[in-house]
């Protein structure tokens, strides 16, 4: 009987050990930081934009379209060098990821609530950026338009 009960708890444990689903989960979830996100969503952003959105030559038929949808969907509240109802654009590369804007321009709602660096932009601005309703080749195209207006 007392072999029986032994073994019977050294098969428990070992079907409770690290099982490879169980390490994967484990690895997932010490990606998450303590504001409750991702790593990448830290660094990038909380939207449809998964990976990291890599810059390569200016693109300038990008440029042209980026132009056009920031005129008429972010011109009323972003001016490129200066503060207004929005930050200004003329630094912002230098301050968030290309993958960061378009997830702020696809997904604001989410972004000021859920992410730090969103709430506080919210904080200091006090205005909620509005969705916009573009499309993730718009959001790209905006994002290589501010490439232009860089300091």
């Amino acid at each position: 009987m007392k072999h029986i009960f032994t073994a019977l708890l050294f098969l428990a444990l070992i079907s409770c050990g690290n099982s490879d689903e169980s390490h994967t989960k484990k690895a997932s979830a010490s990606k998450t930081n303590a504001s409750g996100i991702s790593d990448f969503e830290l660094k990038n952003g909380i939207g449809p934009v998964k990976e990291e959105v890599k810059l390569g030559a200016l693109n300038q038929t990008l440029v042209n379209s980026g132009k056009a949808v920031f005129e008429l969907n972010c011109s009323a509240c972003h001016k490129t060098s200066e503060r207004y109802v929005g930050p200004q654009l003329d630094d912002m590369l230098t301050r968030r990821t290309p993958t960061y804007l378009m997830n702020m321009m696809l997904n604001p709602d989410e972004m000021i609530k859920k992410h730090p660096e969103g709430k506080k932009m919210f904080a200091q601005f006090l205005t909620p950026m509005p969705k916009q309703n573009i499309t993730l080749e718009q959001a790209r195209s905006i994002v290589e338009y501010i490439r232009t207006v860089q300091k």
